[in-house]
């Protein structure tokens, strides 16, 4: 082992200690929180603006959403690799940076007039171009901070309870600022989280060791190898593939209720926000209660469960009726649920990702991921704004609905929905190796 090892092994918490005691930890999930605020800001405020500056159609919404999201699926791979190579905080850094600038950009081309369909289309997928390097990074890089795997469960509950509360204020927060600063301006907000997160970076004192370098650098191979971890894994093949499913239904029913919450209803951006930050609050509940519940009923119960909720939620949607505050209130519950199922599954899934994955492979896995669950959001954003245009939001909404609903089949005959416990967690074989050298 390096005297780099040594110093980083010296630096890490006792496995007895909680990670409130892990100052960069906590600077890190600070850090996260707020880009995790801001991020939802933006994907409110994005097609608001496209809607009510530039009364773009069903399929141009439908296109903003695709390429916010279309990065993950070109780019994902080769950044995992990329990623697997290098120092995992400068590339979060840049990424972050990237972010900033891009989105402080719009409210600025808005004061100057310039502000087009067109440039807004660029620049939101120029963001998710940056996502995908911030997102194929993060997972990999917590590893560094937290050492022992017994605390992974601990984290992905606190990274889950921060992108649950950043979905509760989030919205809400984006309908208020749409309502007072107009849509393009509100983004200022987004541009400013993510200054304070590259700051919050910045104060991080942990040293990240170098990744070994791989004997032989060769794309195709590396990528392949990526590849063949997760789908040759059977509990990673079926999260990687039920996950692509649930992306794909929460976008596609986001996107029409979206549309059909603005062209039908003609609801305020102030109610769409109230309406996702409250329903968003089962997504916070689900977070803070994962860790009870995994250590009282089988892990596998409570994932299928949780997965089972996400996908029956939209039928809530479908079936609303009646006065406008009877509907609202059903469109409120029925994300709530959503929200609730993905807040317990999401922590579920994390921890066993880790623990299924070798450091060495870990951007590569975290890459073949958000190929697929982004993957699945940005085709599900793209199929909802085409067939919103077709037949309309309300009958949209009512095919994916029924399409959500069919994916529970496949948790029957998860692995995942089987386990009692969770795995142990997986030896790296690149750090053994140095292990039994030293």
């Amino acid at each position: 082992m390096t005297s780099a090892g040594l110093r980083t092994e010296a630096a890490a918490p006792s496995p007895r200690e909680s990670l409130w005691r892990n100052g960069d930890f906590l600077r890190f999930w600070l850090g996260e929180t707020l880009s995790l605020l801001g991020a939802q800001v933006t994907s409110l405020a994005l097609p608001l603006t496209a809607i009510y500056a530039f009364h773009a159609t069903d399929e141009q919404v439908g296109v903003l959403r695709f390429l916010q999201l279309a990065p993950y699926i070109g780019l994902a791979l080769l950044f995992g690799v990329w990623v697997d190579r290098v120092r995992r905080r400068r590339v979060m850094l840049a990424a972050n940076l990237t972010r900033m600038v891009l989105l402080a950009l719009i409210p600025i081309l808005h004061w100057l007039g310039v502000l087009g369909i067109g440039s807004l289309l660029v620049i939101a997928c120029a963001v998710g171009v940056a996502s995908v390097l911030f997102d194929v990074s993060w997972m990999s890089y917590v590893p560094t901070l937290v050492k022992d795997p017994k605390h992974y469960v601990e984290a992905g509950s606190k990274m889950g309870i921060s992108s649950s509360a950043a979905d509760v204020a989030g919205p809400g927060l984006a309908g208020v600022l749409v309502g007072v600063l107009t849509a393009p301006v509100a983004l200022i907000v987004d541009a400013f989280s993510y200054l304070v997160s590259v700051v919050s970076f910045l104060l991080i004192r942990t040293r990240e060791p170098r990744p070994e370098p791989p004997a032989e650098r060769h794309l195709p191979t590396e990528l392949r190898d990526g590849l063949r971890w997760v789908f040759g894994n059977p509990i990673l093949r079926a999260l990687a593939l039920v996950g692509f499913c649930c992306n794909f239904s929460m976008v596609t029913v986001w996107t029409m209720f979206l549309l059909y919450g603005t062209r039908d209803l003609n609801l305020a951006s102030t109610t769409l926000g109230g309406i996702f930050a409250t329903a968003s609050v089962g997504g916070l509940l689900g977070a803070v209660i994962s860790r009870k519940l995994i250590g009282r009923f089988p892990l596998g119960t409570v994932y299928s469960v949780a997965q089972s909720a996400l996908l029956l939620g939209p039928a809530l949607i479908v079936l609303s009726a009646g006065p406008r505050p009877v509907m609202v209130g059903m469109f409120t519950l029925s994300f709530f649920v959503t929200y609730l199922g993905l807040g317990v599954a999401g922590v579920i899934i994390v921890s066993l990702r880790q623990t299924s994955t070798p450091q060495s492979m870990m951007g590569r896995m975290t890459a073949v991921f958000r190929t697929l669950l982004f993957g699945g959001g940005a085709l599900g954003g793209l199929s909802a704004g085409l067939l919103a245009g077709e037949i309309g939001p309300k009958a949209a909404l009512t095919v994916a609905a029924v399409g959500s609903a069919a994916v529970v089949v496949a948790l029957v005959v998860s692995p995942v929905s089987r386990l009692r416990d969770m795995p142990a967690a997986v030896q790296d074989p690149v750090a053994g190796a140095a292990q039994g050298r030293g």
